[in-house]
């Protein structure tokens, strides 16, 4: 039993670091010794994150597989970097080359000078309109389609994809759902939407199967709950340029997500929860953090579960053996709710 393979019932992936935090060379170490601890524990996928300050998702997601064995780059899609016949050629190539598949997290938002940078001032809820079009076409090529259309954003007349892409290779598709321009979009292109999600109780109205739906956060469980909050204040101590960076993407990100979080990181701050976003504030990472004891944290995260969550997307590793007390914790969750 392998830490983070739960089947069908609940899809996790790992998330890769980011370039920015190394140099070259121990970057490209990193990378891969991540990639073979995800790989180890049988996750479904590895997302890679882009924007303006990274190294190229693509060929991140090359070198990635080619040191693992079964991990799918989760690659994160900005429809301004390329036109989607680009990003689906990438797709089959990496089938061709590797005989491997890729899970695509398709992006709409962005940071606004990144945007701007790149000319592009599309409004938010256009940027998801913008999207689904693109998924579209990348859709129809990919399943051996010859496509034409006339959209808002792109135009194509007779396109057909070579190589084609085998059937059984056909990519995952994941979209931000944190807005209601974000969950329309993942109906229509048929991807799971992926949420920062709240504090259980705070959506327990909610649930997310009316479509296939995903949260994403980073977990730190230990056998006491002392334990694992000195481990998470270990990892995450106060950092004021982070809190000025955080600042700072407040004002340059139009993202739904970003400003969801940050209100509640202001509403959370003292109030004891598992519930944690002190690492979000202090600008080191992404999302929500569940600390606790084992039975605290799985309990948390059954109530995900339970409201139809069946992808989670994690923060990145620190070591091997986040992998493995993150197993223990989802599978108690699972236990839980009698999955």
């Amino acid at each position: 039993m392998r830490d983070l393979d739960f089947g069908e019932t609940l899809q996790v992936f790992t998330t890769c670091p980011q370039s920015k935090d190394f140099p070259p060379a121990d970057y490209v170490a990193r990378v891969a010794e991540i990639a073979a601890w995800s790989d180890e524990a049988g996750a479904s996928g590895m997302l890679i994150y882009t924007d303006n300050g990274l190294v190229d998702p693509w060929l991140l997601a090359d070198h990635v597989l080619r040191v693992t064995r079964a991990l799918c780059p989760l690659v994160a899609v900005q429809p301004v970097y390329m036109h989607p016949y680009t990003a689906a050629k990438m797709v089959a190539t990496a089938g061709f080359l590797h005989g491997r598949r890729l899970w695509l997290n398709m992006l709409a938002g962005g940071f606004k000078n990144d945007l701007a940078a790149l000319g592009d001032r599309t409004p938010h809820d256009d940027r998801y309109v913008r999207t689904v079009e693109y998924a579209r076409i990348m859709r129809l090529l990919l399943a051996g389609e010859t496509v034409v259309c006339e959209g808002r954003y792109y135009a194509v007349q007779g396109l057909r994809l070579a190589p084609p892409l085998p059937e059984a290779l056909a990519p995952g598709w994941l979209i931000s759902g944190s807005s209601e321009a974000g969950r329309a979009a993942a109906r229509e292109i048929g991807a799971v939407a992926v949420e920062y999600p709240p504090p259980p109780d705070q959506i327990a109205n909610r649930r997310a199967t009316e479509w296939p739906s995903g949260f994403r956060i980073g977990i730190i469980a230990r056998d006491d709950a002392e334990t694992a909050w000195r481990e998470a204040w270990a990892r995450f101590p106060q950092d004021r340029r982070g809190q000025m960076a955080h600042a700072l993407a407040m004002r340059t990100s139009d993202s739904a997500w970003h400003s969801q979080l940050s209100r509640l990181a202001r509403e959370h701050a003292a109030s004891g929860s598992p519930y944690w976003l002190w690492p979000f504030e202090n600008y080191q990472t992404f999302c929500p953090y569940l600390v606790g004891d084992f039975e605290t944290v799985a309990r948390e995260v059954s109530h995900y579960l339970a409201l139809g969550f069946r992808s989670l997307i994690l923060d990145i590793p620190r070591e091997a053996a986040d992998l493995r007390t993150t197993g223990m914790a989802l599978r108690r969750a699972l236990k839980l709710i009698g999955g």
